[in-house]
């Protein structure tokens, strides 16, 4: 080899090396920047809702709100965020977003109390649902061909980092500053990363989009609303009340007239037509699992962590380890995989994965074993998860047209929002309901019975928020520890019967995926020296 030819080949691998600088550098920093500070926060608010509950005295109720609150607004509004930052400018949506979620970040911290507090998380669901479709517009506008992969691929792993960090990072912050730097952490950051977008992303937009679905978007959102709302309300309302009946009657209607609304457009935010494709409509079923009986975990197990084993936030955040770090490392395992079995075996070997892991966590959990036993079950539960999170989208996008790739995006990603925000309140019903029936027949089984029905029903609701010892400290004295302790056995079974639901959610969204997904769509990629593939392994 000659000089030349050693020192081409020095710069060829510096090059590669050194994929992106700069400039650009600056801009995949920022976008990935934004997705990590959405991802964290919402793993460090989890964390910190027993701390909140205690603090402003907020019952389940207004527990489940600072979540859904935040959720609802940002599944409503992804899809048509994207579409008003290829029209206005991504880079221009960008700040806005970002500026609109610092300033709910700064409200959320300063919040008064938690009407306050809960309207700043909606507030904050704005923001991240503007800036993250803004983020993921800059970055595919800037990154082409083989670099977009790359890109795409420092991205997620700047995810994975912020899934398995943000419950130990939440519960350091909480015990050592409180929780409202939960959120008053995202106020420098936000600033950052405004200042960034600034310096280092360019204007750009699309010429040819399309205009906004207002009506889609107000019926949508009311729609999504009203199912929320009436999920949450229905413990204290009753699930056959008229206030219940009438708040998931407007919520059918709708979400019908949205549907309706979205056929009879040209150019539809949500082309219902996708649906049609057994593939898409399996793997959007699949999605739905995932969040509602996976994601949704990172908002249940803190507080079972800290209610049961009483432990503080720090602890319960690294408590959350076995369950977060499998979606950090096994998404790779996922890619490894999807080169030898399809995409339906994948998916619905991912659901069953989770089914198990939550099923055998419920038998630990109602057998009352110790952390050390039931943090298998849950490392369990997360590896399903991580295998789950990118194949989902994956398989859905691969039978997708790449014209309609945007609006299959756009949809999934909104899937996994609600299947998140419905999973939370709906298994969050479940909770009340079995800690409240437990608790009563405890209550009355060791002679506490003359308590009240307002009186127990009141000491539930914050129990289940996470305030134990607010709840005991309604009743006498003498009686506190007594009480406490039939708190702690009551959540556990209470959280015990949502583990089981959430198990049977993934075993049917597994036996509905495998059904309906095409093994030979989802194949593995055919090898590029035209040997004849290996079959999938299903």
């Amino acid at each position: 080899m000659t000089q030349q030819d050693a020192a081409t080949g020095a710069a060829v691998r510096a090059g590669s090396a050194r994929w992106v600088t700069g400039r650009r550098a600056r801009v995949l920093l920022c976008a990935s920047g934004v997705s990590f500070m959405i991802m964290l926060d919402s793993n460090i608010v989890a964390v910190s809702l027993p701390a909140i509950a205690r603090d402003l005295g907020a019952v389940f109720a207004d527990i489940e709100w600072v979540v859904s609150a935040y959720v609802l607004t940002f599944a409503a509004l992804l899809m048509p965020a994207g579409a008003l930052a290829d029209r206005f400018g991504r880079r221009r949506l960008l700040i806005a977003g970002l500026a609109v979620f610092t300033l709910a970040s700064l409200l959320c911290g300063l919040a008064p109390t938690v009407l306050v507090l809960n309207a700043a998380r909606a507030l904050q669901g704005v923001g991240a649902a503007i800036q993250l479709s803004a983020a993921l517009a800059v970055l595919g506008h800037e990154f082409r061909g083989p670099e977009r992969a790359r890109a795409f691929a420092f991205w997620g792993t700047v995810i994975g980092v912020a899934v398995a960090a943000g419950p130990p990072l939440g519960g350091l912050i909480t015990s050592a500053f409180g929780w409202r730097w939960a959120f008053l952490v995202n106020v420098p950051i936000g600033g950052a990363l405004v200042a960034l977008t600034a310096s280092a992303v360019g204007e750009s937009q699309d010429p040819d989009a399309r205009r906004l679905d207002i009506a889609g978007i107000i019926l949508l959102g009311s729609g999504l609303f009203c199912l929320v709302w009436a999920l949450i309300g229905a413990n204290a309302d009753g699930w056959s009340g008229e206030s219940t009946a009438m708040k998931l009657a407007a919520a059918a209607a709708l979400l019908a007239l949205f549907a309706v609304a979205e056929t009879v457009q040209r150019r539809p935010m949500v082309d219902f037509g996708l649906f049609r494709r057994r593939t898409f409509l399996g793997s959007s079923v699949a999605m739905l699992g995932f969040a509602s009986a996976a994601q949704v975990m990172m908002t249940y197990l803190p507080l079972y962590l800290q209610n049961v084993f009483g432990l503080s936030p720090a602890l319960a955040g690294l408590g959350m380890l076995p369950f977060a770090l499998p979606l950090f490392f096994c998404p790779r395992i996922a890619a490894g995989l999807a080169m030898r079995v399809s995409g339906r075996t994948l998916l619905a070997a991912g659901l069953a994965v989770v089914a198990a892991g939550n099923l055998a966590t419920a038998a630990m959990v109602a057998m009352h074993l110790p952390y050390a036993v039931i943090a298998a079950g849950m490392l369990l539960t997360g590896c399903g998860a991580g295998l789950l999170n990118g194949e989902t989208a994956k398989v859905s996008m691969s039978v997708i047209p790449p014209e309609r790739s945007g609006m299959a995006s756009g949809i999934g990603g909104t899937l996994r929002f609600v299947g998140l925000v419905t999973g939370i309140t709906g298994l969050g019903a479940v909770l009340a309901g079995e800690t409240g029936r437990q608790f009563a027949r405890a209550s009355a089984a060791s002679g506490l019975a003359d308590i009240g029905k307002a009186a127990a029903r009141s000491m539930v609701s914050r129990i289940v928020a996470g305030d134990i010892e607010g709840a005991a400290a309604q009743v006498a004295a003498p009686a506190r520890l007594a009480i406490a302790e039939i708190a702690r056995r009551s959540f556990a079974s209470g959280f015990a019967t949502v583990l089981l639901a959430a198990g049977a959610i993934a075993v049917a969204a597994a036996l509905l995926a495998f059904v309906l997904i095409d093994a030979r769509e989802t194949a593995p990629a055919r090898p590029q020296d035209g040997a004849a593939p290996a079959a999938p392994a299903d």
